[in-house]
């Protein structure tokens, strides 16, 4: 059996909704086309479909096939790609999904750059504040920011992630600026509702002394939080901060320059919050095309450095 056009076979009676449309497609006639499916299913060893005189409609066994099998063709023509262009210069579609408040700030800027600079490349870019799955919605690479990686997907370190306590002057002028953690259990902490939620976690900074020497600020703390809002996004959350409404606990790279302004204020200055780690996330080392590879050098490059 040609597993690999068993595979293609299989992809296009899902697509087209029936045998007949997937022999016009491809050319074969409607009976080449169900010994294709059969073949799949034995050498899988489970039924991929249900056949009804009226619908197709795919088993648990199929969901489970169907993305492993558009997988299998991609690699397939990624092969026939790469004899075309020796030089392996980077060509094609990349799919990237990242956080909104991530790809609105930084990501885009850095996906505009890498475009200048590898033109044959055309990114497709998801702002999306849930996880996905790398392969049934066929991403290429999610970046994210967190100390708990998944065992099954390869993780590149891209950089940290660094956030900020802060608050509109206009909240710390009705309700009093904390001085220490355990501070914030008495305040409107506004929360993310995936990330410490209801506790923040602080490590102690590190003072520079004379001769070099470090010493440490304080000890690491946690403190139980709560306030009036809670959301999924870090914008979201941005907008009531800066109406005054509570504390935030804040990406650095969404309200640095807004600390800076003076329109947010810094607090607790002696403890960071737990910083997270910011990975690129990818399914496979195997076949890795040059959009993906190009594209993780750039983003290791551009966001090692910087003070997130």
């Amino acid at each position: 059996m040609d597993r690999l056009m068993a595979m293609q076979v299989f992809v296009a009676v899902v697509d087209g909704g029936s045998l007949s449309a997937a022999a016009g497609q491809l050319d074969l006639s409607r009976p080449v086309v169900s010994r294709y499916v059969a073949e799949l299913e034995d050498w899988v060893g489970a039924r991929l479909l249900h056949r009804t005189t009226r619908r197709l409609s795919l088993t648990p066994a199929g969901n489970e096939i169907l993305p492993r099998c558009r997988q299998m063709l991609e690699f397939s023509d990624d092969m026939r790609h790469a004899l075309d262009t020796p030089d392996e210069t980077p060509r094609g579609l990349l799919r990237i999904t990242a956080s909104t408040s991530f790809a609105q700030t930084q990501l885009i800027q850095a996906v505009v750059d890498y475009g200048r600079r590898y033109p044959g490349v055309a990114v497709d870019l998801l702002a999306l504040d849930r996880t996905v799955n790398l392969v049934e919605e066929r991403i290429d690479l999610a970046i994210r920011m967190t100390n708990r990686l998944e065992p099954n997907l390869i993780a590149r370190p891209l950089g940290v992630c660094r956030s900020i306590i802060c608050a509109a002057p206009d909240y710390l002028a009705h309700h009093g600026t904390p001085r220490k953690v355990e501070e914030l259990a008495l305040h409107n902490c506004l929360t993310h509702s995936y990330v410490g939620r209801s506790l923040w976690q602080f490590d102690p900074k590190k003072v520079h002394g004379k001769g070099g020497k470090t010493r440490t600020a304080a000890q690491s703390q946690s403190v139980a939080v709560g306030g009036s809002i809670s959301a999924n996004e870090v914008t979201v959350l941005l907008q009531a901060v800066l109406a005054g409404v509570g504390i935030g606990h804040m990406p650095a790279y969404a309200v640095a320059p807004l600390v800076a302004s003076g329109r947010l204020v810094q607090l607790l200055p002696d403890f960071e919050p737990l910083q997270l780690g910011m990975y690129g996330v990818y399914a496979s080392r195997k076949h890795m095309p040059a959009t993906l590879r190009t594209m993780l050098d750039f983003l290791a490059q551009r966001f090692a450095g910087q003070p997130f």
